[in-house]
């Protein structure tokens, strides 16, 4: 039975939304670590300021990675979605045992303030970066990235 070349309205629908949103994300990630840092000494106690500047980076990395379809770029997003979602997973966890440190953030309890779309958003990511079509978009081979065990 041979698979359909047709895309699949979820996946293509996470791409869209994926190149629409993470530069927005940059933008906004960006304002906010600034103001946090420059006009907002109280909060120079907490890592919320250097984690929004450090996703303003992730954001923009993944910008790129998404807007221009090389297998570099497509490499480039796997990786900062990837150190993306382990930020959100440590900023989540010691959100819940060092409150303190990690103040109010974005990405405190795992997003939960926002729908929990810090943590989902990179994991979409993952997936729709992984979807065959898309590796074909970006001109990356099966081979280069699921390794074949055996030719037969």
């Amino acid at each position: 039975m041979e698979k359909s070349s047709r895309p699949t309205p979820v996946l293509s629908a996470i791409g869209y939304l994926l190149g629409i949103s993470y530069p927005l994300l940059a933008f906004s990630a960006t304002g906010r670590s600034v103001y946090q840092l420059f006009f907002k000494p109280e909060l120079a106690t907490t890592v919320g300021p250097l984690t929004s500047l450090f996703a303003a980076i992730c954001y923009l990395a993944a910008t790129i990675g998404f807007a221009y379809r090389r297998p570099w770029t497509w490499w480039l997003s796997l990786c900062v979605l990837g150190i993306e979602s382990i930020g959100t997973l440590v900023t989540g966890v010691l959100s819940v045992l060092q409150p303190d440190l990690i103040g109010s953030s974005v990405w405190r309890l795992f997003g939960i303030d926002f729908a929990f779309l810090p943590l989902v958003q990179p994991i979409s990511g993952i997936v729709w970066l992984a979807w065959t079509p898309t590796r074909r978009l970006f001109g990356v081979r099966s081979s280069s990235v699921s390794p074949r065990l055996s030719t037969a």
